[in-house]
């Protein structure tokens, strides 16, 4: 049986309600699953931030690291990715494809949202920014009380 191809679709993040966007404001750590060549997922530890409007998530890390490195070989089409985060019961997943973005502006602009969820990042010369677009999400944060 073939596996279906991975939609490339972009969703409506707004309409996923306003636990959902709770849920991706509130600090978080997250996981990010890249596919290694011929071998299991590489599933690394990440903070993360997701714009709603643009339905973009972004991943700030050293241009070096091996997730970058992977979804660097994957060029311009990106890399198939999962980008998820739980708190107890709640969780999320994002799915989509991901791009490496080097342009000052966008590092720049990366960096202010990690630091407006988390906290300032250290000063690194070589980061590099993680630009996933988000074509499906999944997850149990739309029942999240308020929502």
């Amino acid at each position: 049986m073939a596996l279906a191809k991975h939609p490339r679709r972009i969703v409506d993040l707004v309409e996923q309600g306003n636990g959902f966007a709770a849920f991706w404001q509130e600090r978080h750590l997250c996981t990010l699953a890249t596919s290694r060549l011929g071998g299991p997922p590489h599933v690394v530890p990440v903070g993360a931030t997701l714009d709603l409007g643009t339905a973009i998530a972004r991943v700030i890390t050293s241009g070096s690291s091996y997730k970058a490195r992977l979804i660097g070989a994957s060029g311009s089409s990106g890399a198939l990715v999962a980008l998820c985060q739980v708190d107890g019961r709640w969780w999320s997943t994002l799915e989509g494809r991901a791009v490496l973005r080097t342009e000052p502006e966008q590092v720049a602009d990366a960096e202010r949202r990690y630091a407006a969820r988390y906290k300032p990042p250290r000063p690194n010369p070589s980061r590099v920014v993680v630009e996933i677009r988000v074509t499906n999400v999944l997850g149990n944060v739309l029942s999240l009380p308020g929502s």
